[in-house]
């Protein structure tokens, strides 16, 4: 008879991979809403509540995002990307190259989406420079900040939270570069793949260049002419916009041939031409209800919204953005930046009515119309990543010598052993905001604060697997019969799982819940765990064939103009090489 307290821990279990994969809340309320669950059926003590937020993981990893940011806002990195283009020669197959060994090297000792954020522009416009679609070089920039991470203990979260499951478990903690061997062996096979299959398997889509057609607007503009009886004669838009007009937006004045800048304060006149866009039923609803003219010949595109003093840039959302959670009318959006927001993409939906009050995730991206200022304090920000611009340097020599001075002595510091990793990582930390690299303020928004309670509430989950015997139980009930063709099988069973929970849900929770079924696996065939832990740690941090598994890919989903089966397509091949290589060198290099 399977005893209560797992039963209960099984159901919580489902409860928790059936809210990742639904996405019908956030990860972090989500992880929440399980650390409560844990509470109220008393299988964690409330003491044991605070395990997660306590861990020592989840405060290395909080010290690994200011320091990441220390370095990132000094400009280092963003003064790195810029040499990229003297090496990146003219070829499609050694530009992908050059930029995955580059962002390989920078995962490897940053945070991964920090460094695919800032790079993310510079790709784009080494790409179009070159006549490549954009397309064949950004998901090979997604994977790459994904393997490259692996390298190192520092390099991902997850290879954090697996180091602090192996200390629990009685292991001592992996070294800086333990990871190392393996992790070079993967970066080298992903970049021979995707410098020689990005070509055949990525397709280039058509239209890139093009924004309007991106975002398929061209079926809601409309330019529309003021006639001499039109009530909207003598009045400014701002003045019958929200009574009449709600639905449709205003993107500028023609007058005399020339574009009004700041339409919706000028006052309207006969003969003006109206560039307004909106859903169909709205623009024609406009048309009757105020006796306007439409010019059916005029043929839509990014010039009819640009001129020498306005842009049409494309923004997206990073991670750690203020605006995850908010709308553009909460964030009081249009007065902090001054444009105007004609479209937003999710995972290629284009969603283009009542922008304003559409919730934002990481990885949306924005259709912006802005001034040349508004372009500058844009890309100054870090709420938004201009993706078809390169920001402007603002590189203060002094600070990000200091900033990588303070990164290597904490380096240092783990490589020789002198201090924990928790130590180093919080020492630096501190010494980026007494350096004045970062300032206290920059800190606190600099660590991703979702993963921090995602780690916080999912812990202890995983302490209950371990506690009431409920890892065990899987193990033994539905995992033994295939494990007693032996380790080797059992290898190949944990890093599969894990990898597929990966592809559906967040790779710290998939890591946090397999590390301790991982460690029952060696239990039950009295092996070392060192292996099955390796599995969970290069399975969790390689999720190729989605755009939700992991972050980076969601980043590059609207800049590349991608499809989910694009990811499929040229992720699947991807994860068995990483598959098949990583369960036959793990054995060989931690022995079971």
């Amino acid at each position: 008879m399977i005893p209560l307290d797992t039963i209960l821990v099984l159901a919580i279990t489902a409860i928790a991979i059936i809210l990742f994969l639904s996405e019908k809340m956030r990860v972090d309320v989500a992880a929440l809403c399980v650390l409560v669950l844990l509470l109220l059926f008393k299988i964690i003590r409330p003491e044991q509540a605070m395990y997660g937020f306590a861990n020592t993981a989840t405060a290395t990893v909080a010290g690994m995002f200011v320091m990441s940011a220390g370095l990132v806002r000094t400009g280092f990195v963003e003064w790195m990307a810029r040499y990229l283009d003297r090496v990146a020669g003219e070829g499609e197959v050694r530009l992908i190259i050059v930029l995955t060994m580059a962002v390989a090297l920078l995962s490897a000792f940053l945070v991964n989406t920090a460094t695919v954020a800032i790079l993310i522009p510079v790709a784009v416009i080494l790409a179009k420079s070159r006549d490549i679609s954009p397309s064949r070089i950004l998901i090979p920039l997604s994977f790459a900040g994904q393997f490259g991470g692996v390298c190192t203990l520092i390099g991902t979260s997850t290879n954090i939270l697996v180091n602090s499951a192996a200390v629990t478990g009685g292991l001592a903690p992996f070294g800086f570069f333990e990871f190392t061997p393996l992790g070079i062996i993967l970066v080298f096979i992903g970049i021979c793949y995707l410098s020689l299959c990005s070509r055949i398997l990525i397709p280039k889509r058509q239209g890139i260049d093009e924004q309007i057609d991106k975002y398929r607007l061209s079926d809601y503009l409309a330019e529309m002419k003021v006639t001499g009886g039109s009530p909207l004669a003598g009045k400014r838009w701002r003045e019958i916009e929200n009574r009449d007009l709600q639905e449709v937006d205003l993107i500028k004045i023609i007058r005399e041939g020339k574009a009004t800048w700041r339409a919706s304060a000028t006052k309207i006149r006969q003969d003006d031409i109206l560039l307004v866009h909106g859903s169909a039923n709205d623009l024609l609803r406009m048309i009757h209800n105020y006796r306007l003219e439409t010019k059916a010949d005029t043929v839509i595109d990014d010039r009819n919204l640009t001129s020498d003093r306005i842009e049409l840039i494309e923004a997206l959302v990073p991670p750690r953005s203020r605006l995850v959670g908010s709308t553009l009318r909460k964030a009081d959006y249009i007065r902090r930046f001054g444009c105007v927001a004609l479209a937003m993409q999710r995972r290629g939906k284009i969603l283009r009515e009542r922008l304003a009050d559409i919730i934002f995730d990481d990885g949306d991206t924005l259709l912006l119309q802005c001034d040349r200022q508004s372009v500058r304090r844009i890309m100054e920000s870090a709420d938004l990543v201009v993706t078809n611009e390169l920001t402007e340097l603002h590189l203060r020599k002094d600070k990000a010598l200091e900033a990588l001075a303070i990164f290597s002595v904490v380096i240092a510091l783990v490589v020789f052993n002198i201090v924990t990793l928790l130590t180093a990582t919080l020492t630096g930390a501190v010494a980026m905001v007494l350096g004045r690299c970062i300032s206290i303020e920059e800190a606190y928004k600099a660590i991703d604060w979702k993963v921090i309670f995602l780690l916080g509430g999912i812990f202890p989950l995983g302490l209950a697997l371990e506690q009431t015997g409920t890892a065990s139980w899987i193990v033994g009930m539905i995992m033994k019969p295939l494990m007693e063709m032996g380790p080797m099988a059992a290898l190949t069973i944990v890093y599969l799982i894990t990898a597929l929970f990966s592809a559906l849900m967040s790779n710290n929770a998939s890591a946090i819940l397999l590390a301790p079924i991982a460690f029952s696996a060696a239990e039950l065939l009295d092996v070392s765990a060192k292996p099955f832990l390796m599995a969970v740690a290069f399975a969790a941090s390689a999720s190729f064939a989605t755009p939700v598994g992991y972050q980076t890919n969601a980043m590059v989903y609207a800049p590349g103009g991608y499809r989910f089966s694009d990811y499929v397509r040229i992720g699947v091949p991807l994860n068995i090489l990483f598959w098949a290589v990583t369960v036959w060198l793990a054995p060989v290099l931690w022995p079971f």
